[in-house]
C-alpha cells in the first residue's frame, strides 16, 4: 500500500508500467485526487471507523480525519503542480451523516471542509438528503464549488431548484475536462429526499450529459458517480464517451498493491467499442485518498492510466490550522460523547462487509436491544437493516460517542403488526441485492431464517418452502406477527411492506441509539454473540 512516506515514488516517474508494456505517447497528463463516503469523519478514526481516542492518537493508531486529509491532499497537489502536470480534486458523495458533527451542525462543517480541501466538484450522495431537501440546501448554501446530480430532478422543490448541475467543465493548463455527476436512482428509498425530489435512470442521464459535453468540444469526460462499484463497471462498459469512472456509495477499497483490497486500482473495464476504461474508488471514512494518473492523447482520450490509494495513517501529520478548527467545533459535543454508558467484554464486529451479507455481531446486538425494549408490548420479532450499522465497537468501556457512530441516523423505534407472508417478503427483500452489498440485508431477533446466495431472487413467496426461493423463515402462516423495525428501514431500502401492509403502527418510539446504550448498560459487560439465527447456505 502506498503511504505518505512513499509520496516521492508516486511522482518519480511518468506512470507505473504494468507487465513491462510501455504506455502510448500522450499529449498531457491528468492526475485525479479523489475520495468518497467521508461520512462526517471530521476527526480521525480508529480501526473500527469510530472516533479515535486521544490515547490511540498518541500511540499512532489513528487514520484519516479532516486535518490529515488537508495535509496529504495539499502535499500531493503541490508536488503534481510542481512537476508541471494537471490535477483535479473530486468528491464522490456522502460527505454527510456518520458522526456528531453532522448531527450537531447539519452538514455545514462537511461542506466547509470541502472548501478547505479545494475540491473542484462533488456529486450528491444519497446521505446528503438525510435531513431532507433542507439538509442539502444547508450544504449548497455553504459550498463554493459546483455540486452535481445529472439524474436528480429538483425542479419541484423551491429550496433546490436550479441549484444542481448535471456536469461541470474544468479548464486547466489547456485541458478541458468534463465531469458528470450521478447518484443511485434508489436514493429515494435509502434516504429522505421527500416527495418534491425525483431520481431518474443513471445510464440515461450519463448518455445525455456525454452528448452535451461532446457537442461543446469536450473529449475528456469523467463520470463522478455515487452508484456503487458494480454499477460503475456497468456504466463504464455500456456508455461510449466516458474516459474514467470515479465512484463511491459501496465503500469499495481498491488498491494496486494491498492484498486486503476488494478490487484492483484501477479496475479496467472493456467496452463494446474496444476501449478500456479505468474505474476507481477509495474506500470510505476519509481513511484513503485515491490518486489516478491518466495519460491523454492529442484528442483528449485516455492512452494509459495507473495509480493507487494512499492510506492516511500516523505517517501523515495533521494540518495544525485544520486541527484547531476541528477542536473548536468539537467543544460543544465532547461532554455527551465522552460519557461512558457500558462495557464490552470483546470487540463487537459491525463491519459492513459482514453486516450486509450474513449474521453479524453488531446486527445481533442491535436487534436484540430493539426486541428487549418492546417485548413487554407483545412484540416477538425485530429486524434491523445492515446498512443502518455504521461502525464496530472495540473491547472495554463504551462511550455514547461510540454508540452514536454505530447508529448515527437518529432513527426512532417503531412497532407494528405484519402478516407472516409479509415478514417473509421482507426477508426476501433483504437478500435481494447481495451482489451490490446493499444495506437492506436483514439482521434479526426473535426468528431464524435461511437463504441461499446462489439462487435467483424472486418476489413470490412460497410458504411451503418449495425449492427455488431464497429465504425460508422458521415461522409461517396467516396469523399476524408483531415486530419492531428501525423507522428508516420502514420507509426505505425496499421494505415497502412495512409502510403499506403494517397494522397498528406506532412510529414515535425512543431513539435507537438510546435503546442500544441502555441495553448494553443492563447487560454489561456485554459479550458479543453469533448464534446461528441467520444461515447462509454454503458457509
Amino acid at each position: 500500500m502506498a503511504r505518505a512516506s512513499t509520496l516521492k515514488s508516486l511522482f518519480a516517474s511518468t506512470v507505473l508500467v504494468a507487465s513491462g508494456v510501455a504506455p502510448a505517447m500522450a499529449d498531457g497528463r491528468l492526475h485525479i485526487l479523489h475520495f468518497n463516503d467521508f461520512h462526517s469523519r471530521v476527526e480521525s478514526i480508529n480501526r473500527f471507523n469510530s472516533t479515535c481516542s486521544a490515547s490511540d492518537e498518541a500511540e499512532g493508531k489513528c487514520y484519516g480525519g479532516a486535518a490529515r486529509l488537508v495535509t496529504l491532499l495539499n502535499q500531493m497537489r503541490d508536488a503534481i503542480t510542481a512537476q508541471g502536470d494537471t490535477v483535479v480534486v473530486l468528491n464522490a458523495g456522502d460527505s454527510s451523516q456518520g458522526s456528531l458533527f453532522y448531527t450537531t451542525y447539519g452538514g455545514r462543517i462537511e461542506a466547509e471542509l470541502n472548501t478547505r480541501l479545494g475540491i473542484d466538484t462533488m456529486v450528491v450522495g444519497n446521505h446528503e438528503f438525510d435531513k431532507g431537501p433542507e439538509g442539502l440546501a444547508v450544504f449548497l448554501d455553504t459550498a463554493n464549488y459546483p455540486i452535481l446530480g445529472a439524474n436528480i430532478d429538483v425542479s419541484a422543490n423551491n429550496l433546490l431548484a436550479s441549484r444542481l448541475a448535471p456536469y461541470t467543465i474544468i479548464e486547466r493548463n489547456g485541458m478541458r475536462i468534463g465531469v458528470i455527476g450521478v447518484l443511485a436512482a434508489d436514493s429515494g428509498e435509502t434516504s429522505s429526499p421527500g416527495p418534491t425530489v425525483a431520481f431518474t435512470d443513471e445510464a440515461e442521464a450519463l448518455r445525455a450529459a456525454v452528448a452535451e459535453l461532446e457537442g461543446q468540444g469536450v473529449n475528456t469526460i469523467i463520470a463522478l458517480t455515487h452508484t456503487g462499484y458494480v454499477a460503475d463497471q456497468r456504466y463504464a462498459a455500456m456508455i461510449p464517451g466516458i474516459d474514467a469512472v470515479v465512484g463511491g456509495h459501496s465503500h469499495t477499497y481498491l488498491s494496486a498493491t494491498d492484498e486486503r483490497r476488494q478490487g484492483a486500482y484501477p479496475t479496467w473495464v472493456s467496452t463494446d467499442d474496444g476501449r478500456l476504461v479505468p474505474v476507481v474508488q477509495a474506500g470510505a471514512y476519509g481513511r484513503y485518498l485515491g490518486h489516478l494518473v491518466m495519460e491523454l492523447d492529442a484528442d483528449g482520450n485516455v492512452a494509459y492510466a495507473d495509480g493507487n490509494t494512499i492510506e492516511m495513517n500516523a505517517e501523515v501529520a495533521p494540518d495544525p490550522e485544520t486541527a484547531a478548527w476541528v477542536a473548536g467545533l468539537a467543544g460543544p459535543i465532547d461532554e455527551m460523547r465522552s460519557r461512558v454508558v457500558a462495557e464490552s467484554s470483546a470487540s463487537i464486529d459491525g463491519d459492513r462487509a459482514n453486516c450486509r451479507q450474513r449474521e453479524c455481531q453488531m446486527g445481533n446486538l442491535v436487534a436484540d436491544a430493539m426486541l428487549a425494549r418492546v417485548a413487554d408490548q407483545g412484540v416477538s420479532i425485530a429486524i434491523q437493516n445492515g446498512g443502518g450499522l455504521r461502525a464496530s465497537i472495540d473491547e472495554g468501556p463504551v462511550t455514547m460517542g461510540e454508540v452514536l457512530t454505530v447508529l448515527p441516523f437518529q432513527n426512532t423505534l417503531a412497532t407494528f403488526q405484519l402478516s407472516g407472508a409479509n415478514v417473509v417478503a421482507a426477508l426476501e427483500n433483504g437478500v435481494s441485492q447481495l451482489e451490490e452489498n446493499a444495506g437492506r440485508f436483514a439482521q434479526v431477533a426473535g426468528l431464524h431464517y435461511t437463504f441461499d446466495p446462489t439462487l435467483r431472487w424472486r418476489a413470490r413467496v412460497e410458504r411451503d418452502g418449495a425449492a427455488g426461493w431464497r429465504v425460508g423463515a422458521d415461522r409461517s402462516g396467516g396469523d399476524l406477527w408483531r415486530r419492531v423495525e428501525r423507522l428508516h428501514a420502514c420507509r426505505g431500502d425496499g421494505f415497502r411492506m412495512f409502510r403499506n401492509e403494517a397494522i397498528n403502527a406506532y412510529d414515535y418510539g425512543p431513539d435507537l441509539a438510546d435503546v442500544l446504550a441502555e441495553y448494553m448498560a443492563a447487560n454489561m459487560p456485554y459479550a458479543p454473540v453469533i448464534d446461528g439465527r441467520i444461515t447462509r447456505v454454503g458457509e
